[in-house]
């Protein structure tokens, strides 16, 4: 690297001076380590992110939230759609009771839509909450997949996303009852607790991810970045960075590799894919409420605004 300070050698001659120049004068090497030069990086992609989606940051949450959702508005039209098929499988091959099985899905269908329906538009968000983690529970019991790994892996993902839904209604409600001049009705602040927990379990979705079937060269590649970024965003240490990264990775890969679109109602790939589509959706949906908000307070990133 050429030297970059005042030009003081010219200064000297120009000033009719002569002699050997100042001893620490000379090429100025960087002496960043690689910590620091990925440090400065990462910072200049976040200034980036936030400069060039400022006019959408207004609506990240609630793209990440109708994100969220996506997979239990599809569950919903799927039952309506196929309805026989559930009543015949949960009656015949579970062994439900018929008035049980008919009762079961009318309040799955009622539930999952109205609940998603309230947490998009922050209403009632701790029952909407609730309510749909409720759903994925009963759904995996009444369905016999409450012991299977895939399901289970990735419903805590979807879970985790939840909790991160709820805890951006959070910010809302806290400031309602912030009055100017007056202090604070209620000084605790649960959001940390919410989103150190969504943080954790929405990065359960890779676990499924790496022990899933069809390994290749590009399924090799994005699980070594994804497994850094879900590190990155379980210590919260650089979190709205490796969010975006994930986001961007998931996302893309969503579309190329669950497209379910390309298969006719009639082909089982079909239901396939796109329950793995709307699922990973849902994740995405939980990492962009991350790129908006952060890692909260129990991370690395505030404990270094601290020291």
């Amino acid at each position: 690297m050429s030297y970059r300070g005042p030009n003081q050698f010219n200064n000297q001659f120009r000033n009719g001076q002569t002699g050997v120049p100042p001893p620490n004068v000379g090429p100025v090497t960087s002496s960043k380590s690689l910590y620091d030069k990925f440090e400065d990086s990462s910072k200049s992609v976040e200034d980036l992110i936030d400069n060039y989606l400022k006019p959408l940051k207004p609506y990240v949450p609630a793209i990440g939230r109708a994100f969220l959702v996506a997979t239990f508005y599809e569950d919903s039209l799927r039952i309506i759609s196929q309805w026989s098929e559930q009543v015949y499988y949960l009656h015949n091959y579970r062994k439900i009771w018929r008035w049980l099985t008919l009762t079961f899905l009318v309040v799955n269908v009622c539930t999952m839509i109205s609940a998603s329906t309230f947490l998009v538009l922050r209403k009632q968000s701790m029952i909407a909450t609730t309510a749909l983690v409720s759903v994925v529970v009963l759904q995996g019991l009444a369905y016999g997949l409450i012991f299977d790994t895939q399901f289970i892996l990735r419903n805590l993902s979807v879970v985790g996303g939840l909790i991160l839904a709820f805890s951006d209604t959070l910010v809302r409600d806290k400031r309602t009852l912030n009055m100017p001049g007056l202090p604070m009705i209620n000084n605790q602040d649960n959001k940390k607790y919410f989103l150190l927990a969504g943080r954790l379990l929405l990065v359960f979705l890779f676990l499924g991810f790496v022990f899933s079937a069809n390994w290749s060269i590009t399924r090799i590649f994005i699980i070594l970045i994804g497994s850094l970024s879900c590190g990155s965003i379980i210590v919260g240490f650089k979190t709205k960075f490796a969010a975006f990264v994930l986001t961007v990775l998931l996302f893309t890969y969503n579309v190329f590799a669950n497209q379910f679109w390309k298969f006719t109602s009639h082909d089982s790939n079909r239901d396939f894919l796109k329950y793995e589509f709307f699922q990973t959706l849902s994740i995405v949906g939980g990492l962009l409420i991350i790129v908006n908000a952060g890692a909260g307070e129990f991370s690395i990133d505030e404990k270094k605004k601290i020291y």
